[in-house]
């Protein structure tokens, strides 16, 4: 089982139920009586089956769901539709109307004027005979403009209502687009699953025995609590092996996710960390067929810390929101024994458009960790980063949305890295 699966699938999954995962998928089981117990809980294989079946069809359905809505969306914008045909129908009315109104007033103007241009020796006859041309003309007048006012108003409700129909087209696509995202992404997550339990049912469950280790610590440091877009910000992570036994291998693991004001729009597309590696910056969204997060920085000696450069590209076009950047790390060591920082600190940062003005910016702080400045006991190492890569991490709710699916992310990408590692040091013995 290649690592990257194995999370790329954590993650997808943690993004798209994050309360669910946080609820029953722990990174780490504390004692082995509570591993044991949740190896029970699981379902079997059999039931995973099931679910991919379901989750198949509702995909399917979602599928056929979106074509309808777009055939629907298409037959909408089309100008022989029916209710385009009721708005040209509706304008030539209207335009009938206000052209006979207008040849009405003419006539009642060309009476009034003969009225007035009667002579002094008219007849009385002569004289009522104008009178009554003006006084009809005054009532198909005042008839054809009533009309014209009813036509004109039937033909704005009759755009109205063609434009409500295509914007309810457009709407009903876009959900269905929506729910045809979410069922893959449902059937991706139980494909996943259902690998995930052939793959540890015929390795017969091993690796599920890594520790939570509170005096191994990631704390960021320096990541201001405001950035502005077109600006580039340098933080760091200080990793702490607070224990009194070395590590043999140590893999930090940072990603930064974000949304918008409202909490609908993602940010993550304008938000770009990179690590300093080898002498120059590399882009955290690279991955390998074996590591995830800034790969190993390890041995990391007993009661001693290294320091992780960070920095944070911030894209110019970025709109407000509200970002957080995840802290997390595990270790694995020759003989077999492995664990991870216990939970998964999150900073979060103020988004602001570019050009304005953050004014005095304070660090951001750690939650629901320690603080940002707060270091685990023990000596300190400014050995730089030197191996690794940090992976491809996937999305997906403002603060505090934020936490939990970053929480369940990490929690289940950890929990599949300890998997595979220990079962590529099986097939290595």
């Amino acid at each position: 089982m290649k690592i990257r699966r194995m999370l790329a699938t954590a993650v997808a999954a943690a993004v798209t139920t994050p309360v669910v995962l946080l609820s029953a998928a722990p990174a780490f089981a504390d004692t082995k009586p509570a591993a044991t117990q949740q190896e029970q809980q699981k379902p079997t294989v059999e039931e995973l089956e099931r679910r991919v079946a379901v989750a198949q069809k509702a995909y399917d359905a979602a599928v056929a769901a979106l074509a309808k809505a777009t055939a629907a969306r298409e037959a909408a914008v089309k100008d022989d539709a029916p209710l385009a045909k009721a708005v040209e129908e509706a304008k030539k009315a209207a335009d009938t109307a206000y052209a006979a109104w207008k040849a009405a007033e003419a006539k009642q103007a060309e009476a009034e004027a003969a009225l007035k241009a009667l002579p002094d020796t008219a007849t009385p006859e002569e004289r009522a005979a104008a009178e009554k041309a003006v006084a009809d003309a005054k009532k198909v007048t005042t008839r054809l403009s009533a009309e014209t006012f009813l036509a004109d108003d039937a033909y704005v409700t009759a755009t109205k209502n063609l434009n409500d129909a295509r914007t309810a087209a457009y709407n009903a696509e876009e959900l269905a687009k929506k729910a045809k995202d979410e069922a893959f992404k449902a059937l991706e997550a139980a494909k996943a699953a259902l690998e995930k339990a052939k793959e540890e049912e015929e390795d017969g469950g091993e690796g599920e025995d890594c520790v939570a280790e509170p005096k191994f610590t990631t704390v960021v440091n320096g990541l201001p609590s405001k950035v502005v877009g077109g600006t580039t910000v340098n933080f760091t992570m200080k990793v702490t092996n607070g224990t009194a036994k070395k590590m043999d291998e140590v893999y930090p693991y940072a990603f930064v996710h974000a949304f918008d004001t409202k909490g609908l729009k993602e940010l993550d597309k304008y938000l770009d960390l990179e690590y300093y590696s080898g002498g120059s910056w590399k882009d955290a969204d690279e991955e390998t067929e074996t590591e995830f997060g800034i790969g190993n920085v390890g041995p990391l000696k007993a009661k001693s810390s290294l320091t992780v450069k960070l920095r944070l590209k911030v894209d110019a076009k970025i709109p407000a929101g509200q970002g957080a950047a995840f802290v997390a790390g595990d270790y694995w060591n020759e003989d077999e024994s492995c664990g991870g920082t216990p939970d998964l600190d999150y900073y979060e940062f103020e988004i602001l458009a570019k050009g304005s003005d953050a004014g005095k910016v304070d660090d951001a702080k750690g939650k629901p960790g320690k603080p940002n400045g707060n270091t685990a006991q023990g000596g300190t190492s400014n050995t730089p980063v030197t191996t690794g890569t940090l992976a491809k991490t996937g999305s997906n709710d403002a603060v505090p949305q934020l936490a939990m699916a970053g929480a369940a992310a990490v929690a289940l990408g950890a929990g599949a890295m300890f998997v595979a590692r220990r079962r590529k040091a099986g097939a290595d013995a």
